[in-house]
């Protein structure tokens, strides 16, 4: 079974975490994985740096500029990675962006995340019926779930074929904001995790974005499976030294 799918049977509320590869420095990335691991995250998000990240806010976009300048590409990724199921057993899921996976040539990025032990890829770009259509039997043939975005404007039909195609979890977007513009739950949200929650669909859910601290993952998980923070641990890695990371992850559960 998919290291994803072993993690979501859980009886437990699941903490993901999302950092950019190559940032702070360049060879931070399997020191980050560990070092999350070892505190108690549930799933890593590693984050392919891309130079025209629509989804994401200042934060990550400035972390992938960091990360672009500091000399990380999709090549590089893979040979830091080439040994990290050594030490690591938790689900890893590389988010990035469609056009760089398409120039690397998607069979052989792929082939390369499975040969690593990535078990499962966000693309915020790749639409459902091209990835159905020209992608799907590629991802399958190398056992990576592909897990797709909904967001509190994606309408009951969509997300009814979104978790008919999905086989993990589905990536709930809170807002319609990027990612690190939130500032807690108002009611609204509240209410958009609720009305998700009573579709009953067959894949949980984990909320992104806007989740920075104890009372934001409750909120999050009071209905769904699990919660991701990215721009709050990237900004904690701008001011803080990587052997800290129980600090941030303390301050969360």
């Amino acid at each position: 079974m998919n290291r994803i799918n072993q993690k979501l049977q859980e009886d437990k509320k699941l903490l993901s975490i999302y950092f950019t590869a190559g940032f702070p420095k360049l060879n931070d990335t399997v020191t980050i994985i560990q070092e999350l691991e070892k505190n108690g995250v549930d799933m890593i998000e590693i984050g392919l740096p891309f130079s025209d990240p629509l989804a994401d806010g200042p934060t990550i976009q400035e972390s992938s500029t960091i990360a672009i300048e500091n000399g990380m590409t999709t090549s590089l990724l893979f040979e830091q990675l080439k040994d990290i199921r050594k030490s690591v057993q938790i689900p890893l899921i590389i988010m990035g962006y469609f056009n760089p996976m398409m120039q690397f040539g998607i069979e052989q990025f792929c082939q390369k995340c499975a040969e690593v032990g990535i078990d499962g890829l966000i693309i915020p770009d790749l639409p459902l019926y091209v990835y159905e259509t020209e992608y799907k039997a590629i991802f399958e043939k190398y056992h990576l779930k592909n897990i797709f975005l909904i967001s509190p404007q994606t309408s009951v039909e969509r997300i009814q074929q979104i978790d008919a195609i999905s086989d993990s979890f589905i990536y709930m977007v809170s807002s319609a904001a990027v990612t690190g513009s939130q500032s807690g739950f108002g009611s609204e949200q509240m209410e958009y995790f609720k009305r998700i929650s009573n579709l009953s669909l067959k894949n949980p859910q984990i909320v992104g974005f806007g989740i920075k601290d104890e009372e934001s993952f409750q909120q999050a998980t009071q209905h769904q499976k699990g919660a991701i923070i990215g721009s709050a641990f990237i900004n904690f890695l701008k001011e803080n030294p990587i052997s800290d990371i129980l600090k941030f992850i303390n301050k969360i559960k």
